[in-house]
């Protein structure tokens, strides 16, 4: 706070003036000098309202509700060097900022201009990344323009708030999970019956919510996966095959549901997505607008919604114009 006073010696006026953050309010203070008798004043005081201040009975002027962005980010914002798909001559190759570094190696990119752009949106919207990513894979990524206030981790079933798991939602979301499906426990003991290492590299369980495989893509058989999502959807659970994991995820936990938590504490007036997997799907839905790359599982199926867009680009290419349409949809 800064506080700057004066005294005019010729008419007794002491101003002082008084600034606040976004606000400046000015108080005038007038001390008359003193008068005699036999010439009384009848001049008044002008009856002057700063011009910051609103008029007695007026409502104060409200902010406009934010909007809010929630992206997928694998394949979708940011890309492993196998994804990134630059079909370019090597001349003509954008340039890469790393985003993620795992066991002391670069793992994930985006394009330096993508950086930027998505910089200047964490500005101008509320940028929510949205993933199947478990919270301790999530902060790996150091993403351009800061941590978000929000972020959504494993498929929805937490929701960090400056970096700290809101411990009532993640309750919310385990008692949805006991009463409508089958236990995790079943679903690995399937996995673990009917599963190959000839296919499989790894088993894994994320955050005590989901499970997913790591496997050899060109040697899983074509009728496993089927059947397996078969057996699954009548427990409540359902199968994706993204890139070389194949996941088990129960069909309640989503991540449109904590995306529109999310909003509710915000306010937002308008939700902009993008994804790409059939994971993704339920965000886009959820949202007011929504983009897909060309490529990924919503591509290979062709879905689509009436206000979905799908972009041409792929790889890379594909989060520098997802990002570029957020912020031109955000401005309007």
């Amino acid at each position: 706070m800064s506080t700057e006073s004066g005294t005019n010696t010729a008419t007794g006026t002491t101003g002082r003036t008084t600034e606040t953050t976004g606000t400046t309010t000015s108080v005038t203070t007038t001390t008359k000098a003193p008068i005699p008798p036999q010439a009384p004043s009848t001049a008044q005081a002008p009856n002057t309202v700063p011009a910051s201040v609103p008029a007695e009975g007026s409502a104060p002027a409200s902010a406009p509700a934010p909007v809010l962005v929630a992206s997928d980010l694998d394949r979708t914002l940011i890309y492993s060097s196998a994804a990134l798909a630059l079909g370019m001559p090597d001349a003509q190759a954008p340039r890469l900022l790393c985003v993620e570094v795992h066991e002391s190696r670069p793992l994930s990119y985006m394009t330096e201009h993508a950086a930027g752009l998505l910089e200047r949106l964490t500005g101008e919207a509320v940028f929510v990344p949205t993933t199947t990513r478990t919270r301790k894979q999530y902060q790996r990524i150091q993403l351009p323009g800061g941590a978000p206030k929000y972020a959504i981790c494993a498929n929805g079933g937490h929701i960090l708030v400056d970096g700290v798991t809101d411990a009532d939602w993640h309750a919310s979301v385990i008692r949805r999970l006991a009463e409508e499906c089958a236990p995790l426990s079943e679903i690995r003991a399937y996995l673990t019956a009917t599963t190959d290492l000839s296919w499989v590299r790894k088993h894994r369980v994320a955050e005590d919510l989901f499970a997913y495989l790591v496997v050899e893509r060109e040697r899983l058989p074509e009728d496993w996966l089927e059947r397996f999502g078969a057996w699954a959807g009548e427990r409540g659970w359902t199968v994706s095959l993204q890139g070389r994991k194949v996941y088990a995820v129960p069909k309640p936990l989503t991540k449109s549901a904590a995306v529109r938590e999310v909003a509710r504490r915000t306010g937002a007036s308008l939700t902009l997505a993008a994804g790409d997997s059939l994971l993704d799907a339920d965000l886009l839905l959820a949202a007011d607008r929504a983009w897909r790359p060309g490529h990924g599982e919503l591509a290979e199926s062709d879905w689509t919604a009436p206000h979905l867009d799908v972009l041409a680009e792929r790889g890379v290419a594909a989060g520098e114009e997802i990002l570029r349409r957020f912020r031109a949809a955000a401005a309007v």
